[in-house]
């Protein structure tokens, strides 16, 4: 039975409570930490956690409480501290999205598990979808050929209190706006279902909430070989139509699902009724796929559960996170710097580095709020 703490009690930390709860016979929260105090407590007694711990001092936790796993759910601003101090003392870590704010942060994580040699998951949740994995498996059988094209769509709304909450819309505290906090999923989608690009440039911008020092739009551009693929970052869009759309030479597929196959005339135009055929074997691709047992966190905390018991990597490891945050670090500094940046970045480059992206960053508009808790 593995003994689970979780730092940070805010509203992510349901997720990772309920997906917990989910393995019964498998784990047992044992443990819980926030810095503000009661909050801890409070958490504990609202999912009927009798026989946890709570703790006002993460470390305290960590060295006290005899922990094989911990989640940590804090700002991104803290999370490399944390998961160090966790590794470096022998426990598992589960880290929620973004990873760290910078790659600095990210490697310095990275060489803690190393020597710990304990597992380091990075919250990827999308991957543990049904309707997600279901384009991992179209794009991993080659019935699209090879890409052309990738839309990605992070389409979310928030109001202005969003950025009221006292480490939101902030460079130093947040670590970024939309591109870092929202589509840091989507992002992660297109490196699961296609790798890293060779090029990335991008254009930000602020176009609705004067409450915030950080983005709330932006538009990037990444090289994929022959092919392109296009990512909008937003918390301005109504409706929140999130939508990934990949186009082959053979086939399109999208979520939500679509499948067309063009078929070509003798002059290069369109047949009428485009390949009927491929259209088929996609299809029966697609229902032929199990569905998966558990999603969300539930499924990602279930798939790191049984990587500790079997000694293997989780699907979403440190590796992954890192990743995506690399990606979000050349869409700002091609956002910042107006250029086109080349991938992988080189420790050498001073976005790299804790600190120079808050040195670099435009301050859109000033903070005019900073509350300790969130309004409901």
């Amino acid at each position: 039975m593995l003994r689970i703490g979780i730092i940070g009690t805010g509203g992510i930390a349901d997720a990772h409570i309920s997906g917990y709860l989910a393995f019964p016979d498998q784990c047992e929260i044992v443990a819980l930490a926030d810095v503000m105090p009661g909050k801890a407590a409070a958490k504990a007694e609202a999912f009927g956690l009798a026989g946890a711990q709570a703790f006002d001092d993460p470390l305290a936790m960590i060295a006290e409480a005899g922990l094989d796993l911990v989640s940590v759910a804090t700002p991104p601003s803290t999370h490399a501290a944390l998961a160090i101090g966790a590794l470096d003392a022998g426990v598992n870590v589960l880290v929620e999205k973004p990873m760290a704010p910078s790659l600095e942060e990210c490697d310095a994580m990275l060489a803690a598990q190393e020597r710990s040699g304990k597992l380091l998951s990075v919250v990827a949740q999308n991957r543990f979808r049904d309707d997600l994995a279901t384009l991992k498996a179209v794009v991993d059988s080659g019935l699209l050929g090879s890409i052309s094209h990738v839309r990605v769509d992070s389409a979310w709304w928030r109001g202005l209190p969003y950025y009221d909450l006292w480490w939101r819309g902030t460079w130093e505290k947040e670590g970024g706006g939309c591109t870092l906090n929202h589509a840091i999923h989507h992002i992660d989608l297109l490196l699961w279902l296609l790798g890293s690009p060779t090029e990335i440039t991008a254009m930000l911008a602020n176009a609705q909430h004067d409450n915030a020092e950080v983005e709330d739009l932006s538009v990037a551009v990444f090289r994929y070989e022959r092919g392109l693929a296009q990512l909008t970052s937003s918390v301005v869009h109504h409706g929140e139509e999130q939508e990934i759309v990949i186009q082959g030479a053979n086939a399109r597929v999208s979520q939500p699902w679509k499948v067309v196959a063009e078929r070509s005339r003798a002059d290069g135009f369109p047949a009428e009724g485009g390949d009927a055929d491929l259209v088929a074997r996609i299809e029966a691709l697609v229902a032929e796929r199990a569905p998966l047992s558990h999603l969300g966190h539930e499924g990602q905390i279930g798939d790191l559960l049984a990587a500790i018991r079997d000694g293997r990597a989780p699907v979403a490891g440190g590796r992954d996170g890192r990743d995506a945050v690399e990606v979000v670090t050349a869409i700002y500094k091609a956002g910042f710097e107006r250029e086109i940046v080349a991938l992988p970045l080189a420790a050498s480059d001073p976005y790299y580095r804790a600190g120079q992206l808050v040195a670099h960053a435009p301050h859109f508009f000033e903070k005019t709020a900073s509350l300790a808790e969130a309004a409901s």
